[in-house]
């Protein structure tokens, strides 16, 4: 399987919401609503500096994305960037969809300056932990995930 690969514009948001919402049903994220999603992908695409995007396509066929924001990082002296949701469609695996997304996505990490990169791995998806170690990222040792939902501001 041959894939194209280009950043997310607000025409692929279309074919992107299926693509994250079997995401969030892969890693149990709870509450997936498609306008929501949509809105704050159309943010994403709409302000570049909180975020890039990447898809890939096969056959005219969204088969996978990567998203990452970015903050900036006293402890990382700069921007730092994070990949917040990275997917490849269970049928599109082992065909380098997955390499080409993450290289993409370093190349314009460095393009911006940034310092480090991190992101989020569940506990038991060890298909993905070996990828990432293939891909020189690793486990920070003596730190851990912690976060909490904010009261949704319309709703207040």
């Amino acid at each position: 399987m041959s894939a194209d690969f280009r950043p997310v514009t607000a025409t692929d948001i279309p074919a992107l919401l299926p693509l994250v919402e079997q995401y969030w049903i892969f890693e149990d994220i709870a509450q997936y609503e498609a306008a929501r999603i949509g809105k704050a992908l159309a943010r994403m695409c709409a302000e570049p500096s909180l975020a890039s995007g990447w898809i890939a396509t096969s056959r005219g066929q969204a088969v996978g994305y990567l998203l990452a924001v970015y903050v900036f990082s006293l402890e990382h002296l700069g921007l730092t960037a994070e990949i917040d949701e990275f997917f490849v469609l269970p049928s599109a695996r082992g065909r380098r969809i997955g390499d080409s997304l993450l290289k993409l996505a370093e190349a314009e990490f460095v393009r911006r300056g940034c310092t480090n990169v991190a992101l989020q791995l569940g506990r038991g998806n060890d298909r993905a932990r070996v990828f990432y170690r293939a891909h020189g990222y690793g486990e920070r040792a003596g730190y851990e995930l912690l976060d909490k939902r904010l009261p949704d501001r319309r709703s207040g």
